[in-house]
């Protein structure tokens, strides 16, 4: 039987400002996770067009910035996710949107091929090309084959998204022992990823390890990171479909069986069996953790421990907003708060906030230069121009057209300033009723002559132009429905590039207090509504006025720069799997 022991030094905890800023003086962070012993990542998607791999949202952007945050820290760690050999981009003409497919090479972003592997998958073997990219401390294994498709592809609980699971589990292990790595532990994002730790059960009992024995050893090396709340939303496999897909690659009778018995009226959700097989358990915010509703196989809710998303710093937020937490010794080397930088936040002044706001809006502009909007029109706006947007996925939800139901209202309070809404998100291929949506959003902006020429949709959100956007604008819009949004990051960019934050409390949001951003509440979504407009117009007061703006700025930076640091995030994680010890 396998015996690991990992030791490290962590940075401390921080659960809230108070806390944080009694701590003592911090290490920085050290383990003995090893280069043949790393933290293994697995996830079904990655948005890091800077490698080639674009992703579809939120999954995709957290996991780059997972890996990047861990090179960072010099953290062995490994993410493996497929390579999507096509990917969709989003464009409008003649008042309709398109899809364009485009065919993309891994070789020319600096992937190396190390090898095939084979899966067993339909009744054929298939073949699966293992590529790899190594940086610092970490390494991102994909793999590939030319009909993999796109991310995505084919309906939740189909045969084609079985296939591109089972080929990231079973394929992406099979991976791993080409190169030479045993995985410290697992992390699993989301249950598509669950055949990764079903192909390392399979193989623990097929080595000879007592099948109870490798149970217990898999879950105790295995975290299930759950992005979504609700279980009931889930897709359903079937059991031929496993014996098509999934069961030709297991070689343990034993296994087999447990799997089987699994199912249940020839149904299974992959979380009732991720659950089983990942001891360690997490959530994606307090909130998030505190609500998520999954249930084990006897009906028992499953608790999940809280570390709330993070993003990396360095990626995100401009360069020279970064120059003055390093300067006014708000953030250290890590991006971690330093000690009492509440106070330090509070002499960032006004004219600080407008000049590096206005560094921003030139980055903003440079790339819309390329970003027609929705009309064709190129953008390009000046310093005084006073911006919103609502730039995240477009889906149900996050409530996107909620501005949009009173145009008279949204007028009045834009026009007056003569201000600017852009609206960036991307519909989900295959999403009919959202798609839907967003054509009868443009259609009710183009009947008013104001915000006709004043709200601007932008297709083909990426990562360019949510970067842009939180440089670039002056207030961000976040209003999901309440209960439904497991954590989001884009507000978390908003905040540290010192835009004003107009949001629900939700998600990662409500880690802090709802004084500590313009939040929008109400008994139901009419006061959201009215609360939404009156709001806005409170952003357009405080960028006009140097206290107002001060102090919005500030109380945000206090309450979210120790939520939003992807260094907090990964010693968090660290934290809860490799408790410290004393050698």
């Amino acid at each position: 039987m396998e015996e690991t022991e990992y030791f490290y030094h962590p940075l401390e905890n921080i659960e809230d400002v108070d806390v944080f800023e009694e701590a003592v003086e911090r290490k920085r962070l050290t383990k003995s996770l090893s280069k043949d012993r790393p933290y293994t990542y697995w996830t079904l998607e990655i948005y890091d067009q800077e490698n080639g791999i674009r992703g579809g949202g939120g999954l995709g952007v957290l996991a780059a910035d997972t890996r990047r945050v861990a090179d960072q820290l010099d953290v062995p760690f490994i993410l493996i996710t497929p390579f999507y050999p096509s990917e969709i981009h989003q464009i409008i003409k003649d008042g309709k949107m398109y899809d364009a497919h485009r065919l993309v090479d891994y070789n020319i972003f600096g992937f190396r091929y190390v090898d095939t592997v084979n899966i067993k998958c339909d009744g054929r073997v298939c073949h699966l090309d293992v590529i790899q990219k190594t940086f610092n401390s970490t390494k991102i294994i994909c793999v590939t084959e030319p009909n993999f498709g796109e991310l995505y592809s084919g309906m939740s609980g189909s045969d084609h998204r079985l296939y591109q699971e089972v080929s990231l589990g079973f394929g992406g292990y099979q991976a791993l022992k080409l190169i030479g790595v045993k995985p410290a532990i697992m992390q699993l994002n989301e249950v598509a990823t669950f055949f990764a730790a079903l192909a390392r059960l399979d193989e623990l009992v097929s080595n000879g390890m007592d099948f109870y024995e490798a149970v217990v050893y898999t879950r105790k090396h295995t975290l299930y990171t759950n992005h979504t709340l609700v279980q009931a939303a889930e897709a359903e496999f079937g059991y031929q479909q496993f014996e098509r897909y999934v069961f030709p690659n297991l070689k343990s009778p034993a296994v087999k069986k447990w799997l089987s018995d699994k199912f249940c009226d020839g149904k299974l959700k992959l979380s009732s069996v991720t659950i089983e097989i990942a001891e360690l358990r997490s959530g994606v915010s307090k909130l998030h953790a505190r609500v998520a509703n999954y249930h084990d196989i006897a009906g028992n809710k499953v608790k999940f421990k809280a570390i709330t998303n993070g993003i990396d710093m360095n990626r995100w937020v401009m360069s020279e907003i970064m120059n003055l937490y390093e300067r006014d010794q708000i953030l250290d080397e890590n991006t971690m708060p330093e000690i009492g930088f509440a106070e330090k936040v509070e002499q960032i002044s006004a004219q600080e906030i407008r000049a590096l706001k206005a560094i921003g809006r030139g980055i903003l502009n440079e790339t819309l230069a390329s970003r027609p909007d929705h009309n064709g029109k190129i953008l390009r706006f000046d310093d005084n121009d006073f911006i919103f947007d609502f730039k995240r996925r477009f889906v149900d939800y996050k409530r996107p057209e909620m501005p949009f139901r009173d145009p008279a209202k949204l007028r009045a309070v834009l026009e007056p300033r003569g201000a600017h809404y852009i609206i960036a998100g991307r519909v989900h291929a295959g999403d009919n009723t959202m798609m839907k949506k967003l054509i009868e959003l443009l259609w009710t902006i183009s009947r008013d002559s104001y915000l006709a020429t004043h709200v601007h949709y932008l297709a083909d959100y990426d990562e360019k132009l949510a970067y842009a956007l939180s440089c670039g604008s002056n207030a961000a819009i976040n209003i999901p429905i309440v209960g439904l949004e497991a954590c989001g990051t884009s507000w978390m960019k908003d905040v540290a590039n010192l835009n004003l934050l107009i949001s629900t409390h939700d998600g990662g949001v409500a880690d802090a207090s709802t004084e500590s951003y313009l939040n929008v509440r109400g008994a139901d979504e009419n006061e959201e509504l009215s609360e939404l407009y009156r709001r806005m117009e409170e952003a357009i007061q405080a960028w006009d006025n140097d206290f107002d703006l001060e102090f919005w700025v500030r109380k945000q930076l206090a309450a979210y720069l120790p939520v939003v640091s992807g260094a907090r995030m990964l010693n968090d994680y660290l934290d809860y799997l490799f408790p410290s010890q004393k050698a």
